[in-house]
């Protein structure tokens, strides 16, 4: 069993940064792709950004290309999304997740395990 816990949230104005981080409890956190997605009021959820077990791989969804980064300290067991230059539409509950599979995807079928989310408020 995996847990994730999300940190960092909060309310910011647009053109500003956040630093997301997501907690793993699991030995073996090497072994895991993680991604973040994100879910607005009334939509779906969706894809922001994938990165592989090592870090060598990652991905990102085209709204968020440029100005996100994701990124993974192994040892601590915790994965990051780094957000600039935010905009209003970027505000949604974001939730990181883990894949049992060493590389990336976009699929959220695909992820097995779920943090609780944290809040993002971009204001304009």
């Amino acid at each position: 069993q995996v847990q994730l816990v999300e940190s960092g949230g909060g309310l910011v104005q647009a053109g500003g940064s956040l630093r997301l981080s997501c907690a793993a409890s699991v030995r073996t956190f090497s072994t895991y792709a993680m991604g973040w997605f994100r879910q607005a009021p009334g939509k779906e959820r969706d894809f922001v950004a994938t990165i592989s077990w090592g870090g060598g791989s990652t991905y990102y969804a085209d709204s968020v290309k440029g100005r996100f980064t994701i990124s993974r300290d192994n040892a601590k067991n915790t994965v990051f999304l780094q957000m600039n230059f935010l905009k209003p539409e970027d505000t949604a509950v974001y939730y990181c997740a883990a894949r049992v599979s060493p590389g990336t995807s976009s699929r959220k079928y695909e992820y097995a395990y779920w943090g609780q989310g944290t809040q993002v408020t971009v204001s304009s």
